[in-house]
């Protein structure tokens, strides 16, 4: 076998790994965006942890396929960049959305959420979300809610008794 088709197999073979392991992925077309906004959206994604790569869509194609996700090669035609996110399911679509928002070339495709193909729509609504610790914060305000009001009441009740009694 040749040294060629070895380092092909073993890029096919380390995105199929990338898509089986992330947490979520979202491919977005590039065209357009400057080398500076580029720069800019790496930078952003790799301070949250996220991989941002560029790969030829013949060989993400064989790796959907490796990988069991064959619904995501429709989106796979033209310039893609893939942002692969092991942790966080929200923050590469929120850092995409975001940018997308502020330049108008960054298009989003695609993504897989958690093990699912999931749309443009689908992947712009995860973005729409709040971050894990907004979510946490909203339960526990939830949570506190009944235990305030019961705290309250039975001080009125207190206050109420201590003017009847005075």
């Amino acid at each position: 076998m040749s040294k060629v088709l070895e380092a092909k197999q073993a890029i096919v073979g380390e995105i199929a790994d990338k898509l089986k392991a992330s947490a979520s992925v979202v491919v977005v077309d590039y065209r357009g965006l400057t080398v500076g906004q580029v720069t800019e959206l790496r930078k952003q994604l790799r301070d949250a942890g996220i991989d941002f790569k560029v790969y030829k869509n013949s060989m993400s194609r064989r790796a959907t396929e490796e990988a069991g996700l064959e619904g995501l090669n429709e989106y796979l035609t033209g310039p893609n960049a893939i942002a692969f996110s092991n942790e966080d399911v929200v923050a590469p679509a929120k850092i995409l959305n975001d940018f997308a928002k502020a330049n108008d070339k960054l298009e989003i495709k695609a993504g897989i959420i958690e093990g699912a193909i999931a749309t443009e729509a689908e992947v712009k609504a995860l973005a729409e979300l709040p971050s894990r610790d907004g979510l946490l914060s909203m339960l526990l305000s939830v949570l506190q809610a009944p235990m305030r009001n019961f705290a309250l009441a039975t001080k009125a009740v207190a206050d109420q008794k201590e003017e009847q009694g005075a």
